[in-house]
């Protein structure tokens, strides 16, 4: 059974937004085709990070949790984790925007983008000596500006709501990967590559990693949901 701990976290943190993506007054079963379109542009870099920085050392997982199947130096669940993790965010995202009226948080989208600019830019500054603390930073950074400045993404801040709340489900999920619950932690972390400030067993990094990856899947995701909606008018 301890094989199967990464393939049930998946599982357990996608099933239920799966089988509600049927649901009549939701329909998000529609859009799955431009939800996995996105969800693959946004891994092939992200997946191409992970394993450099597996090859590295940065971190590295406890194969004694996985199925033991292999590729590329990642676990298969570390690959699925690109396709099924941001299906509930961006279920999550959908459902809020559906049934809410969010619009007036897009008066603090500079607000969050400029805080946010000068926080990881700082720390990117203080920290250059910490290869997951930089990248995580300037990955973050580029995608912000990219959104705000250039593709005018009016959402950010409906995205920054919804991410918040979906820390509930971070915690759990994040938790047990970083070892909450675990004799031993499923990814384990060099302490001398990230600034060691854990929330829990979580480094603060991921928390950043996991924003970042949200936004640029929902990104694509809404120039995919609108290419759809036109085809069909």
């Amino acid at each position: 059974m301890m094989a199967y701990t990464y393939s049930l976290i998946l599982f357990f943190t996608v099933i239920i937004c799966f089988i509600a993506s049927f649901d009549k007054r939701i329909r998000f079963n529609r859009y799955f085709g431009a939800y996995i379109k996105s969800a693959v542009l946004v891994a092939i870099p992200l997946i191409s990070w992970d394993v450099w920085f597996t090859a590295k050392g940065v971190w590295w997982f406890n194969t004694d949790y996985t199925l033991g199947i292999v590729i590329a130096g990642l676990p298969l669940e570390e690959w699925l984790f690109f396709i099924f993790i941001p299906f509930s965010c961006v279920f999550t995202y959908f459902c809020f925007d559906k049934f809410f009226k969010l619009g007036w948080l897009s008066s603090f989208n500079n607000l969050i983008v400029f805080v946010s600019l000068i926080v990881c830019v700082v720390i990117a500054l203080l920290h250059y000596d910490k290869i997951y603390t930089l990248v995580t930073a300037i990955t973050t950074s580029a995608t912000l500006i990219y959104l705000h400045f250039i593709a005018r993404a009016d959402w950010i801040g409906k995205a920054s709501l919804v991410f918040t709340i979906l820390m509930l489900g971070f915690f759990p999920v994040n938790g047990v990967l970083t070892g909450t619950g675990l004799e031993t932690p499923i990814v384990n972390y060099n302490p001398g590559d990230f600034l060691g400030i854990r929330i829990l067993t979580i480094p603060i990094e991921d928390a950043v990693y996991g924003y970042t990856q949200f936004i640029l899947v929902l990104y694509f995701f809404e120039k995919f949901k609108h290419t759809h909606d036109e085809s069909k008018k």
